[in-house]
């Protein structure tokens, strides 16, 4: 049985592990709040912006030579991950759950013999990909914090001009981008975002009533349309990414200083229960030692 010493440390231990969770939680809440806030907002934009794509998409049969970034590289047997973690733990499975699906996805294309590239924004999921995946899956690079600043759609626009450039060289055929896409602070869900070839996920109808005026031409505009698209989605992922991180961490420590408080109430009834058998020893062990002097 531990000693009253013993229990006494262990809830103290106890105790400071709960402030930290609780201090925790209450940081991650507000940087949610300011994080969904942000995903509202810029959510719009690049959901439009593959509106209008898949609009010019319905219409590229009619071009003569569609734009590379539509059609990507087939001949190339190179595929680039882009996936979004954290560079921080103590959010529940959010980085565990990326790193499966990775694996899963790296694992299909390896049966296909095509070779994959991954670039990481986030140091967790690259720690727990490296010892796992097989040797034709290379790591392209790792950014920390990068896309987590006020300088983030700078950084994205970094990021896409270097995509594109890996691109244009013929280094890869097709890039993919791997994210929590954020719903609330109780649910994000995995999202395997195609960015080259574009993805077309809607239809016509569902985009435009009447087909809009482009001008100067719909070649032009395309492949505009097309560079900026990747700049606005990988800037959509990773506020997606934070958001959905922030609010794992924040239920994740919600359930710690739950669990915290439980322990507590344990050690606390333990401690209690220990104290009052030393006492009941020890009265017993006078009354007994008196007994025994008045007796002699």
């Amino acid at each position: 049985m531990a000693s009253l010493k013993e229990f006494r440390m262990r809830i103290a231990s106890v105790r400071s592990t709960q402030k930290i969770t609780a201090a925790m939680k209450m940081v991650s809440g507000a940087k949610l709040r300011r994080a969904e806030e942000s995903v509202t907002k810029a959510r719009p934009y690049a959901e439009h912006l593959r509106y209008v794509l898949s609009y010019l998409l319905s219409r590229a049969s009619d071009l003569q030579t569609p734009p590379p970034l539509l059609t990507g590289h087939p001949e190339i047997n190179t595929v680039l991950l882009i996936v979004f973690s954290s560079d921080r733990g103590l959010c529940g499975s959010f980085n565990a759950s990326i790193g499966r699906e990775t694996q899963k996805i790296v694992q299909v294309y390896r049966e296909k013999g095509t070779q994959v590239r991954i670039l990481c924004v986030g140091r967790k999921t690259a720690d727990l990909l490296k010892g796992h995946l097989p040797p034709e899956a290379s790591f392209l690079d790792i950014i920390v914090d990068g896309l987590r600043s006020e300088s983030a759609f700078k950084t994205a626009e970094d990021l896409a001009g270097r995509v594109v450039a890996l691109f244009e060289a013929l280094e890869i055929g097709e890039v993919h981008l791997l994210y929590n896409r954020f719903y609330s602070a109780m649910r994000s869900t995995f999202t395997n975002l195609r960015l080259i070839p574009v993805e077309d996920t809607f239809t016509t109808a569902e985009i435009l009533p009447a087909a809009p005026l482009i001008e100067p031409s719909e070649e032009e505009v395309l492949q505009l349309l097309l560079e900026s698209n990747i700049t606005l989605q990988i800037y959509q992922a990773a506020l997606e990414s934070f958001a959905s991180e922030q609010g794992a961490r924040m239920t994740a420590m919600d359930g710690a200083t739950r669990n915290a408080e439980d322990m507590l109430s344990r050690l606390t009834l333990h401690y209690n229960r220990t104290r009052q058998a030393l006492i009941t020893k020890e009265l017993t062990e006078i009354v007994s030692g008196a007994e025994a002097l008045g007796s002699g």
